[in-house]
């Protein structure tokens, strides 16, 4: 099996507005970081090579992020250890602070690439009903050993 993730944010501004510089300004760098890094499987993305013109539920001011890692080891590492973890600290500048969850797992069958609808699917299980095999969160992982430092720290 393999981890599948979604991260869904509403943005505070435009692609040109300047206060999302450093987001957009980051993104191929990290994007490409992602497809270099040990474990990684699959990410969603466009002819563009990112995912920000692919319209959460329909509504472009959302961002979403989607992949496929071999393991939650894996996607930590990439997530707390490379230079995702400078964008992540900021990401209060760039998104307006979700008020439900934003961010699900799961596991898939190795080689499954997840569409946008099973996602959706997921992340609206894990807020109605809490974590469960079907669809959880960091602290769900017992392995997620660098998502506890950090949310320690």
């Amino acid at each position: 099996m393999q981890l599948a993730q979604l991260n869904i944010g509403k943005f505070k501004g435009k692609r040109d507005d300047p206060s999302m510089g450093y987001f957009f300004d980051n993104l191929d760098r990290v994007n490409a970081l992602a497809e270099r890094m040990p474990g990684f499987v699959w990410r969603l993305k466009d002819d563009s090579g990112n995912a920000t013109n692919i319209p959460w539920a329909g509504d472009p001011s959302f961002a979403v992020n989607m992949s496929v890692w071999e393991s939650v080891e894996a996607l930590e590492k990439f997530v707390w250890q490379t230079v995702h973890a400078k964008v992540y600290q900021r990401k209060g500048e760039f998104f307006e602070k979700a008020e439900k969850p934003h961010f699900v797992m799961w596991w898939v069958e190795d080689g499954h690439i997840p569409s946008l609808e099973e996602a959706n699917e997921r992340l609206q299980h894990y807020t109605a009903n809490g974590p469960s095999d079907f669809a959880f969160g960091w602290a769900d992982m017992a392995a997620a050993k660098l998502w506890q430092e950090k949310r320690c720290a």
